[in-house]
């Protein structure tokens, strides 16, 4: 459900079945019904909560990240993008993060 930072080899935005994965996005999202709060580190989306983040991958996305520069456990972390819904009932997060 989500792409890679820098070396996606088929990202979202190109593929030809990006409806059905939008679709299956829209699903999991939907669990959460019309009274869901959502928070994402994406500065973008403070500034426009309507940010196509499709059009542009994640690429120059920027966030406030939470990770450090550490080398942990064989991986180089690097950035991190995020979303975290919320309900009275459940909490929700998606994460994706750089890795080498």
């Amino acid at each position: 459900m989500a792409e890679q930072w820098s070396s996606e080899p088929s990202p979202v935005r190109s593929r030809p079945d990006q409806d059905v994965l939008l679709a299956d996005a829209r699903t999991l999202l939907d669990r959460y019904g019309p009274t869901a709060s959502y928070w994402t580190n994406a500065t973008a989306a403070a500034s426009d909560p309507a940010t196509d983040f499709l059009a542009a991958g994640l690429q120059g996305t920027r966030s406030h990240g939470f990770l450090t520069s550490a080398y942990l456990n064989g991986l180089d972390l690097g950035r991190d993008l995020g979303l975290i819904a919320v309900t009275d009932d459940e909490v929700g997060v998606f994460w994706s993060f750089e890795a080498y």
